[in-house]
């Protein structure tokens, strides 16, 4: 069979029993916890993470948090509460906006974003943006995205600094929702999910002891089409199934594709599952409906990205090893 999108198709009856094997496995024995913590946001991702794990446990040992802040979209708590309730898991509200207010994060990012748009006040919007991979090859240079009260929009290349001040301040709202994550596990004796799928942890599409920090990582071997795959059998709404991927981060609206990865999500999965499993550029190229040059571009990207955030995988290192006591 020739390599296609459906070279990506798995069975997803089978997969979702060893999933949940193994989640019973590690929350009971491995880790000694009774039940499971994580954070919904109304993405696919998260609420197929939320559907397995009451699966595996029983939905009485599944807590969900909801995460809202000033620049969530108007969706997401929506949305989350109705997969929440579709699984009939118990969960809590947690509005993390004073949380935020009082790290300075919206005023760090705002005094950032100013350095490069002087008129840039409280009633503007903005996000950070690239160019899509195969449309261009010059070489990927993000953009910051203003609009403005009347709907007029600016759009400049940040200064380097800005861009790392931008980043900087918009991580705390990964690293506070983990920490209320871990508060509620704390309580109940309960282990934390993390909600990546292959390509977000693979090409680093996480923060470091925010999004990226977890006790265990369901889906993070299964490419992003196939988690879709699954949500079907899952019984996760259609809405959310519908939906495209997004970042929920900035205040203007935005979609993965546009924030990181530059290209679709089916296309992305085909271009690194053709690379992870050394399939002939050729044929990846055609099932990703590009061409070999833009094949190229995209895996220098993944090459690229796979090297500047290797350190977001890695444990804190220590100076001699350290002996583990029977």
């Amino acid at each position: 069979m020739s390599f296609s999108a459906e070279t990506l198709r798995i069975d997803a009856d089978a997969a979702i029993a060893s999933i949940t094997t193994e989640i019973r496995r590690i929350v009971g024995r491995d880790l000694r916890r009774r039940g499971v913590v994580l954070g919904l946001s109304g993405g696919i991702d998260s609420s197929v993470c939320a559907a397995l794990c009451a699966e595996a446990l029983g939905k009485d040992r599944v807590f969900v948090l909801h995460m809202p802040e000033t620049d969530s979209s108007d969706d997401s708590l929506r949305l989350s509460t109705m997969v929440a309730d579709a699984l009939g898991v118990r969960g809590a509200v947690e509005t993390i906006t004073p949380i935020l207010e009082g790290a300075g994060c919206y005023r760090r990012r705002d005094e950032a974003v100013r350095r490069d748009i002087p008129n840039f006040g409280p009633d503007w919007k903005m996000k950070l943006v690239l160019p899509n991979i195969v449309e261009t090859d010059s070489y990927q240079i993000t953009s910051l995205v203003a609009q403005a009260p009347d709907g007029r929009v600016v759009k400049v290349r940040p200064k380097p600094e800005v861009y790392a001040a931008i980043v900087a301040a918009t991580n705390f709202k990964q690293r506070t929702r983990k920490m209320l994550e871990y508060y509620y596990a704390d309580l109940l004796n309960y282990a934390v999910i993390g909600t990546p799928n292959r390509v977000e942890y693979d090409q680093g599409f996480f923060v470091k002891n925010g999004d990226g920090a977890a006790d265990l990582k369901p889906i993070a071997h299964l490419y992003k089409s196939q988690v879709y795959q699954l949500a079907a059998h899952l019984g996760i709404p259609e809405e959310i199934r519908s939906r495209p991927p997004s970042t929920d981060t900035f205040s203007m609206a935005q979609t993965q594709e546009e924030f990181y990865f530059a290209l679709p999500y089916d296309r992305m999965d085909l271009c690194l599952y053709g690379k992870n499993h050394g399939i002939a550029e050729a044929e990846v190229a055609a099932a990703a409906g590009i061409t070999v040059d833009q094949l190229h571009r995209v895996w220098r990207s993944i090459d690229a990205k796979r090297s500047t955030t290797r350190y977001l995988h890695l444990a804190p290192v220590l100076m001699e090893p350290v002996e583990e006591i029977a």
